[in-house]
């Protein structure tokens, strides 16, 4: 017995022995060691175990000295707030932050550089954040009865169960992380009903997520008024039964996860709005309305008081004031707003709270005198926010909005964030770093940029509901459109990163294609909308929509809201574009004179130009299996397509406007053959675009997008030009 009991002892012994040497032997030479508990910084050490398969990670300052990457905060001279350091000696690799959240990005910038160059290739680098400030605009669908801005559409329809859906968010801010964004601003017309419960108001507060059900018209009121007719509120789904308590628990666990990705919230409202409350307590959109007075400050402070994690809070005034003056728009903002903050900063002193307040449809000096309060308070630090490019980041690289409005002087001596609207990109993958780049360089800068949010009022960032069979399922729009959100976030943080290292995460994402020749097709097709918008200036979001040739009726000056060629000929340029109307065009050929600018027949040639430069680099490319490369190559395709209808409906519009002005018979017929181009090729782009996603789409700016419908229009262009008397 006691002979087997010692063989037994003896074979758990050579057992245990041998997969010790085993795990010796299989043990990776790399070490990394990690002097932070970070959880941002353990966020970012996932991307080394995976670049170097399993290395040996651990806590032990002990083996520094053997170490191979060492990962530590400091603060290092060189270093500001969220920026790195990254050290090479000899074979050892140091990556220092000033901070966690630096530690996290230069953690995440050295897992890039092994991916894509090897441990041999790893440069040593000094970053610190360029933008403070980094993060999207999101207009939030919470819920039928508190609607946002962008409601009334299929986006907005589509997502609302999706915003109180946990995992949307993990995946949405582990995105929003990698691409150095840190702070999410979620913009409601009046979300605290969904939100919190607010003492004296509490019956005001909202169980259960809704979503109405009722034949949506087509067009609703550009201001948001009118979201809570009887027949939308009174035909209603519920999409999941939960109670206030639980909503603010969901919402406290989304922003502590944002916290441990470096990423802060924010809300940001319009009013005034009284959405949700349903007249209780005699609450309505009154701004002379004492009880809403008091209702919005406290729900304010309790927003605060609610969730430890929320950053800061702010508005615009004017969407819904009924004719209020600068003065008094301003005195019900500080009266709820400001008050509100006060109370909360006041309340909690030993917390940092930030207050924006967007310079929209009021002045900037009322503001800060109105203000002068919370600007001077020690724990709140204030903040303006200006829409920098109207609806259209992708018009031209410099804007003259802010120039136009003195906002600089009026707000000297305080920050703001700059407002990028992107309301043209729903549908099509779009990638321009160097248009990118040159935007980010462009902005006022010193001693006055605080930061960017970079998003829509015309869509929704939330999951994909477009592609017909996506490559991946429930994939969120930010994975999609994945090369665009990092473009405006990377370059946000670093705008010194080349051209190189894009195509180099290109590659590597892609290997089966040239790189280069993806960069440039991807490039050339995306300036396709700066070069077309620059030239048909439709300033904001419901006077023009280029993935649909489209706007509000009223914008297009017919009945269908289609752009014909009426329309091109008539529509302005962009101020910083450098280009030239057809109508100044017409003036310049009939005086004989000259001009600077670009004209409109340059455009034209230039649209034709990058569109069939990228078509020629896509005939040259292989079929592949990799979907996702499919669908990009198939949206740069589709793109291009666009881009030479616009090119030749740009010709045609020029052609027939030198006609109307010379009645020379030789325009005309350059005018039709030009608008017959342009009908061919919008065919096309249709035909591509439907290949892989769906169409029609019911927006809340321009209304139903059918490009079958549309193709009509186009048509039509042909015979405007051939009647032409």
């Amino acid at each position: 017995m006691i002979l087997k009991l010692a063989r037994t002892f003896f074979s758990i012994l050579l057992f245990h022995c041998l997969l010790f040497l085993a795990c010796e032997e299989t043990k990776k030479d790399i070490i990394v060691v990690n002097c932070s508990s970070s959880e941002k910084v353990s966020f970012a050490l996932q991307d080394i175990e995976s670049v170097l398969n399993s290395p040996y990670v651990t806590t032990d300052s002990s083996y520094i000295e053997e170490a191979d990457i060492v990962l530590s905060t400091k603060k290092e001279d060189k270093l500001k707030s969220e920026g790195f350091l990254i050290k090479t000696t000899g074979s050892k690799i140091e990556v220092i932050g000033y901070d966690d959240a630096g530690l996290m990005y230069g953690t995440l910038e050295l897992a890039e550089q092994i991916k894509l160059y090897g441990l041999e290739g790893v440069k040593s680098m000094v970053r610190n954040p360029y933008l403070e400030m980094r993060g999207p605009k999101f207009n939030i669908p919470l819920d039928v009865r508190t609607p946002s801005y962008t409601d009334v559409c299929d986006a907005a329809q589509y997502n609302i169960p999706h915003m109180w859906d946990f995992s949307f968010w993990k995946d949405y801010i582990d995105t929003m992380a990698r691409y150095r964004y840190n702070y999410i601003s979620l913009w409601s017309l009046h979300p605290f009903p969904s939100l919190v419960k607010v003492p004296g108001y509490e019956d005001v507060a909202l169980d259960d997520v809704q979503r109405s059900i009722t034949d949506w018209k087509e067009d609703y009121n550009l201001m948001g008024i009118g979201f809570d007719a009887p027949e939308i509120l009174e035909n209603v789904e519920v999409l999941k039964s939960i109670t206030i308590d639980e909503k603010i628990e969901f919402w406290k666990k989304v922003m502590a996860y944002g916290k441990r990705r470096n990423i802060d919230f924010h809300i940001i409202t319009w009013n005034i709005f009284d959405y949700g409350t349903q007249g209780k307590y005699g609450i309505t959109d009154d701004r002379d309305n004492e009880i809403t007075t008091d209702y919005f400050r406290k729900s304010i402070k309790q927003l605060f008081v609610t969730y430890p994690d929320l950053a800061g809070i702010g508005l615009t005034t004017g969407e819904n004031m009924k004719g209020a003056n600068h003065q008094e728009r301003e005195d019900w903002a500080y009266n709820t707003y400001g008050l509100g903050i006060l109370d909360a900063a006041k309340e909690m002193p030993e917390r940092q709270f930030k207050f924006i307040h967007r310079q929209h449809q009021s002045g900037a000096k009322e503001i800060a005198e109105k203000f002068k309060a919370v600007v001077e308070a020690e724990n709140v630090e204030f903040l303006f926010c200006f829409k920098y490019a109207k609806a259209h980041v992708y018009s031209a690289t410099q804007q003259p909005y802010h120039e136009n409005a003195n906002y600089l002087e009026q707000i000297e001596g305080m920050k703001t964030l700059w407002g990028l609207r992107n309301d043209d990109t729903f549908y099509f993958r779009w990638g321009a770093p160097d248009f990118t780049r040159e935007f980010i360089n462009n902005l006022p800068y010193e001693d006055v940029a605080k930061g960017i949010y970079f998003g829509s009022d015309q869509w929704i960032w939330g999951r994909d509901f477009l592609t017909k069979e996506p490559a991946k399922t429930n994939q969120i729009e930010v994975e999609k459109h994945w090369y665009q959100w990092l473009l405006w976030g990377r370059l946000s943080y670093d705008p010194t990163i080349s051209n190189d290292r894009f195509k180099g995460i290109l590659g590597s994402r892609f290997p089966e294609v040239d790189t280069h020749k993806l960069f440039s097709a991807w490039q050339n097709a995306s300036m396709v909308y700066p070069i077309t918008t620059g030239f048909h200036w439709g300033s904001l979001d419901f006077q023009w929509y280029i993935e649909g040739c489209k706007s509000r009726p009223s914008q297009a000056e017919n009945e269908t809201g289609f752009h014909d060629v009426n329309r091109f000929i008539s529509l302005g340029v962009h101020p910083k574009s450098g280009n030239q109307s057809i109508p100044d065009y017409v003036k310049m050929v009939s005086n004989g004179s000259s001009t600077t600018l670009k004209t409109p027949l340059q455009v034209s040639e230039e649209l034709i130009n990058v569109s069939n430069s990228t078509l020629n680099i896509l005939e040259t490319f292989k079929v592949t299996d990799n979907r996702e490369l499919q669908f990009t190559l198939n949206d740069i395709k589709t793109v291009s397509f666009l881009g030479k209808y616009y090119g030749y409906k740009i010709e045609g519009a020029t052609y027939l406007a030198l006609f109307r002005d010379s009645n020379k018979s030789e325009y005309q017929e350059l005018a039709v053959k030009a608008l017959e181009n342009a009908l061919n090729f919008w065919k096309q782009y249709v035909a591509q675009a439907m290949l892989q996603n769906h169409n029609p789409l019911w927006t809340n700016r321009v209304g139903i997008v059918e490009w079958k419908q549309i193709t009509e229009w186009v048509k039509q262009d042909i015979e405007i030009a051939k009647n032409e008397q």
